[in-house]
């Protein structure tokens, strides 16, 4: 359980960053990790609480889901680290989790915000943790690759290489079925390689792990866009089962006059061209869209809006703002938002800590949309017309909207948009290319939300596709249960666990 007094001796530090001006002159990951003495005494704040809501991923209150979804057994591998027993902490972290090395990374420390060391103090370095144990794994050669002895003879494909597919795909290859994913873009990762900026996930990490998982046997086939490419019949005919990872990728437009202005794009068209000229060339080739000398107007205050941000002051833009509709969220939890439940409060990432200390003021304006977008006489955006919101509580219904304030109109040079307002389900092609049907948010339809059996029988689907819009951490265990459903719908049982 850690040090019987570490929570009471140890204070919370976590991985120091560079400062923003510094660190915004690379697409480099930007934290250091501390040294493995200071490692074991974070680790030691664990005290195996009794109830380790940390790595519950249950919906406890309201419907609201607490702690880690992938129920790592963040207690049992931070005493590991604790003691010194890093090839263990290792075995045991890898149980649950399929990619440490991402999660460690992108996630948003689900398993921290439950933490009970949290409910009066700091929670425990989990996140940090965690990334501790498996660059250790990997720099100590405990990564090798894990090669089935019996072979099944089944073939699954796989449609989608971001961390869903990935991870059912680890899972049935390690099973001894045959694995082949396909992937439509030229690399392997999904959102991961391409919607996620440098900064937050180095793509040598993807690769690194893509490489083991081809020593494994799992067959990646890139720039092949099932639906277009291939046919959807024949990935049935030549395969015994099909899941459908690809993601919940049907952008979110914002409808105003104007909005086929030049110099408005999709956020992640944005952040794909940036990462792939990057990759490519460092940005010697130029295929990529650029925020340089530009002002940028950024619609959508989410992760993606911050990776805009950041990505687009490493450009060298001349001004930034990110419009966000919703009222700014309190500094602590407010009454109605009890720990354990996921803190709704405001917090500034990295982006916005960089556009705070490169043009001094925070880039978000709250309680804001999108009037029209103006143009130039060549067709290119100039402006944007911006009105202020209020939240009102509708008389039928009871539920608070959002309206207008009349003459709050005001106009924001422009001359570069980039809309991250969110997406809308799963790309209609590759489900109609498969006959699945959908639910009322247009992601693929199961029987339950805990179930992955799409109405073709051979057909099943995970991720964001399934569920919607989510977290990285989310499409792992997406992937792992819909592996389990695969092996159990080829074998008659499955001993995946």
């Amino acid at each position: 359980m850690g040090k019987s007094t570490g929570f009471l001796e140890y204070k919370r530090v976590e991985n120091k960053g560079q400062e923003p001006l510094e660190r915004i002159k690379t697409y480099r990951e930007f934290h250091t990790p501390m040294d493995m003495e200071e490692r074991k005494n974070q680790a030691a704040r664990c005290m195996d609480c009794g109830v380790p809501f940390c790595q519950s991923g249950q919906p406890l209150i309201g419907g609201m889901v607490s702690g880690c979804p992938l129920n790592n057994l963040c207690p049992e591998w931070n005493d590991l680290i604790y003691k010194g027993r890093m090839d263990e902490a290792a075995k045991r972290l890898l149980l649950t989790n399929s990619f440490p090395e991402f999660t460690s990374r992108v996630c948003p420390a689900l398993c921290e915000k439950a933490c009970t060391c949290g409910l009066y103090g700091d929670p425990v370095t989990v996140k940090e943790n965690e990334y501790a144990v498996i660059e250790y794994a990997f720099e100590h050669g405990l990564m090798k690759p894990l090669i089935p002895k019996v072979r099944t003879g089944k073939k699954i494909a796989v449609i989608g290489s971001g961390p869903a597919g990935l991870a059912a795909a680890q899972r049935l290859n390690r099973r001894g079925h045959y694995v082949t994913v396909f992937e439509r873009e030229d690399r392997v990762g999904g959102l991961l390689m391409y919607g996620i900026p440098n900064m937050k996930l180095e793509k040598t990490v993807i690769e690194r792990r893509v490489k083991l998982m081809e020593e494994e046997g799992v067959k990646f086939r890139t720039n092949v866009n099932v639906g277009k490419d291939i046919s959807a019949d024949e990935i049935k005919k030549e395969f015994d089962a099909v899941i459908l990872c690809c993601g919940s990728s049907n952008p979110r437009n914002i409808n105003a006059p104007g909005r086929e202005s030049n110099g408005i794009y999709y956020a992640m068209d944005f952040l794909k061209a940036t990462t792939k000229s990057l990759i490519n060339s460092n940005l010697s080739d130029g295929y990529y869209i650029s925020a340089k000398y530009k002002n940028v107007i950024v619609i959508g205050g989410g992760d993606t809006g911050n990776d805009c941000v950041g990505t687009a002051i490493r450009h060298g833009c001349k001004s930034v703002i990110q419009l966000e509709m919703m009222p700014k969220l309190p500094d602590s939890r407010a009454a109605d938002n009890p720990w354990p439940e996921w803190p709704k409060v405001c917090k500034t990432d990295y982006g916005q800590e960089e556009a705070i200390a490169v043009f001094g003021r925070d880039p978000r304006i709250y309680q804001t949309t999108v009037k029209r977008f103006v143009n130039d006489e060549t067709g290119h955006i100039r402006f944007v017309e911006t009105i202020k919101l209020q939240p009102v509580t509708d008389s039928k219904t009871g539920r608070m909207r959002m309206e207008e304030i009349a003459g709050s109109e005001q106009m924001l040079p422009a001359d570069l948009v980039l809309i991250a307002a969110g997406f809308l389900g799963s790309e209609s092609y590759i489900t109609d290319a498969f006959g699945v049907k959908l639910n009322e948010r247009t992601n693929v339809a199961t029987e339950s939300a805990n179930t992955y059996q799409t109405n073709i029988e051979n057909v099943f689907t995970a991720g964001d596709m399934h569920r919607g819009q989510s977290l990285v951490v989310w499409a792992i265990r997406e992937g792992r249960e819909a592996a389990n459903a695969v092996d159990k719908y080829l074998m008659g049982y499955t001993n995946l666990r």
